[in-house]
């Protein structure tokens, strides 16, 4: 990982603030995460957006455990040698979705590239106990790649969630220094796949590490590409100072511009902003 000094930092534009977290329904939202003892993205991630989110009652929960075996140059979560898959997770996170009462949640996990299955079996009975004791709740599943290995994917498709996300994260020329052990084709061929079998497809695509405006508009023509119909832009920030540093604090106007670009490829939703993360207004991307 790179790392620099304060001089060299790019300053935080005045138009990016995030809100701290506050309300009753934050709380109980939180409360809830911690007496179930589940992993979040929204902690794990560092999302800027948590506040927003657990405010409206709603979290994306990360299943697997919190320790992935990768190391992108983006993401805050953990890397090093997970614990051994928890069996009672999926009845536990649909047991807590339940007792949340939200109408759509998101699930989402680490790499587990030390299983077989890379960790899709729990995928699938998760989604199985969410339906069994909340089947009036929408969700979306923001998978990994299971490293290719397309049997595990076909555990996704078979349980049919919502909607389906896979983040392309970044252009093609940064994927081996921002998503180390990710192929940039492979993340494409994901999200193929699943619209090959008939499974609502969504992507998200951080920019801010240096790409190119040529680079950001050819990313969003490969989404088109395979069909993929929700996309997402936002702003990379950098977790730790371990992490890869912002080389760019992009506009508002030009993530407007981005949006336009999109729009005209025929997505079906895009949210592109500063803030804009996978999860953001998830609940509008079922249809």
């Amino acid at each position: 990982m790179q790392v620099i000094d304060e001089a060299q930092r790019v300053k935080k534009p005045d138009w990016l603030r995030v809100k701290l977290p506050t309300g009753e329904e934050y709380v109980k939202v939180r409360g809830i995460v911690s007496q179930h003892k589940l992993h979040t993205i929204c902690e794990s991630g560092n999302c800027p957006n948590m506040g927003e989110c657990w405010g409206a009652g709603t979290a994306t929960f990360m299943i697997l455990g919190n320790i992935c075996t990768r190391s992108c140059g983006f993401c805050a979560v953990a890397t090093g040698k997970p614990k051994a898959a928890d069996w009672d997770e999926p009845k536990r996170i649909a047991e807590s979705v339940k007792l949340m009462g939200v109408k759509h949640c998101v699930i989402t996990s680490v790499d587990r590239d030390d299983l077989k299955d890379g960790g899709s079996i729990i995928w699938a009975e998760t989604i199985k106990e969410i339906r069994a004791i909340s089947p009036e709740t929408k969700f979306e599943c923001l998978i990994p790649d299971f490293a290719g290995k397309w049997e595990n994917l076909q555990r996704i498709i078979d349980v049919k969630p919502d909607i389906v996300s896979h983040n392309i994260e970044t252009v093609r020329r940064l994927t081996s220094e921002v998503r180390i052990q990710a192929k940039y084709d492979r993340s494409l061929e994901v999200l193929k796949r699943l619209d090959a079998a008939g499974v609502k497809t969504k992507s998200g695509l951080m920019i801010g590490l240096g790409e190119t405006e040529e680079e950001i508009l050819q990313t969003i023509d490969d989404l088109a590409n395979v069909s993929c119909d929700v996309l997402t832009i936002g702003q990379y920030l950098q977790p730790t100072p371990k992490h890869l540093p912002v080389a760019k604090f992009v506009h508002p106007s030009d993530f407007m511009r981005y949006k336009e670009y999109a729009v005209g490829k025929k997505f079906r939703f895009v949210e592109s902003g500063p803030l804009v993360r996978s999860s953001y207004h998830a609940e509008k991307h079922t249809f």
